[in-house]
């Protein structure tokens, strides 16, 4: 059983007013494990009573409570220190661009020796998003002059086309750009959550970009530098 199927479980459990000890047993899983995947989960008072009545203490009511009121808190911190964040980024200059997308190339571009290819491969939307606002207002690439291929695990081959207008849709680049999607033959058949919402990754090619390899070199190296 993969640690998301246990996950999965050990939160339809916990919302049927399963105790901690109960789902560690059940699912065999360490009480300290079960309670880091629980601590998200809000409980209703008719399962915080559920769990009371079993513990047969008044007490073990109070406490439950107790801990939902850190539950709402936590998030609540969350969500001020996510808000503060963003106002602490707030509008890029071009300046900020420039070096954002260098670091964000140099972390996950292409950047193995002796190639000269401008290649950036990611799964994250707003990352592939972000990287493409880079290469057209700071390197001067057009839409036009890029390849897009989507990589994904062999076993959601039946939807693949599904997977290719997402990322169409959200790059604004026709499927006309996109190489042939490749399967990922692994060993394991990883199980996701959520299958409808994995799309993958996306590789983005810049075409006939080896001047521009180098000119990115040049700038990771200054920035290296720099600090």
């Amino acid at each position: 059983m993969t640690r998301i199927l246990e996950k999965e479980k050990t939160i339809k459990l916990r919302l049927k007013g399963r105790s901690i000890n109960e789902i560690s047993k059940i699912l065999n899983v360490p009480k300290s494990t079960a309670g880091i995947w629980c601590r998200d989960v809000k409980l209703t008072n008719k399962q915080i009573n559920r769990l009371a009545k079993r513990q047969e203490s008044g007490s073990y009511r109070g406490r439950m409570k107790f801990l939902e009121k850190i539950r709402k808190k936590r998030i609540e911190e969350v969500r001020e220190l996510k808000k503060k964040g963003i106002e602490d980024i707030g509008k890029l200059n071009k300046r900020d661009l420039f070096i954002a997308g260098v670091s964000m190339y140099w972390s996950e571009g292409y950047t193995y020796s002796g190639g000269e290819q401008v290649g950036f491969t990611n799964s994250d939307p707003k990352m592939i998003v972000f990287i493409l606002e880079w290469l057209e207002k700071i390197c001067g690439i057009l839409k036009t002059n890029l390849f897009l291929q989507v990589k994904i695990n062999r076993i959601h081959k039946k939807r693949i086309k599904k997977v290719e207008k997402y990322w169409s849709n959200l790059t604004n680049i026709p499927l006309d750009q996109f190489n042939k999607t490749v399967l990922i033959k692994s060993t394991t058949k990883k199980i996701y959550p959520n299958p409808d919402v994995y799309y993958g990754t996306l590789r983005i090619i810049v075409h006939k970009g080896t001047r521009l390899r180098r000119k990115i070199s040049g700038w990771i190296e200054g920035l290296a530098r720099a600090i």
